[in-house]
């Protein structure tokens, strides 16, 4: 007798795919906290970098004025001297005097003089004074002056007159020569130089001007500066007729 065959039940391998393809959401907490200013130093900081520029500012602008604006004191030339009338009486002398002067302004601003003044000296003694009026140089600008004054008659000092020419000229002249043509070179290159053959032309006499002007330069309409000039010449004259032999200035 012929067996029954059992097939045994299909065992269906059900396969549990485990789908592990969820994504897991890791959360990081980042704390964002406000970034913390340290205020006090920033500010620190920043001053001294602006104080800096300004510093640097201030001494360009500094620079750049005294280059271009410095104020410069003004320049006196002397052009000539003459002596339009001249007397001696018993030893003493009586004349006019005159001196023509270019004032240079070297600014870049107007030179405005009001103490101003010219000076005749005698052997050391004042025997002239005059009061230059006051006035206006424009930059850059050269004014021509004429100064001409009486001086009260003074008596010449006894070297002067009866010594011969060659020896007062010698005397009289060597502060001003001597040191124009430069020292050390003794009386004869200068007195050779500067005023011709003296011993033909008799005494002399010496006499200084000095012209001082003082005044102010306005810069940048600001800037007020105080400016002087200042100028001495040694005026060699002939007592015989009064001529100019020379000045050194």
């Amino acid at each position: 007798m012929a067996k029954p065959h059992h097939h045994p039940p299909n065992q269906n391998n059900h396969n549990h795919n485990h789908n592990n393809n969820t994504p897991h959401h890791h959360h990081h907490h980042h704390n964002h906290r406000p970034p913390h200013r340290p205020t006090g130093r920033t500010n620190l900081a920043s001053c001294v970098v602006a104080l800096i520029f300004l510093i640097f500012v201030v001494i360009v602008v500094l620079i750049v004025y005294f280059m271009v604006f410095k104020p410069k004191d003004p320049k006196i030339a002397v052009n000539s001297v003459q002596l339009p009338s001249f007397s001696v009486t018993n030893g003493s002398v009586n004349f006019t005097f005159s001196q023509y002067v270019a004032v240079r302004n070297p600014n870049r601003a107007a030179f405005s003089h009001y103490d101003s003044s010219l000076q005749l000296l005698y052997s050391g003694n004042q025997v002239g004074f005059m009061f230059i009026p006051a006035g206006k140089i424009d930059s850059g600008r050269t004014q021509y002056m004429a100064a001409t004054f009486a001086v009260q008659s003074f008596p010449i000092s006894n070297q002067l007159q009866n010594g011969p020419g060659f020896g007062v000229s010698g005397m009289v002249t060597d502060p001003g020569t001597g040191m124009g043509m430069g020292t050390g070179m003794g009386f004869g290159p200068g007195l050779g130089m500067g005023f011709g053959p003296q011993p033909r032309i008799g005494p002399t006499m010496e006499i200084e001007s000095r012209i001082q002007m003082a005044g102010r330069v306005r810069v940048l309409h600001f800037f007020t500066h105080h400016v002087e000039a200042k100028t001495g010449c040694k005026v060699v004259i002939a007592v015989s007729d009064g001529s100019v032999l020379g000045f050194h200035c």
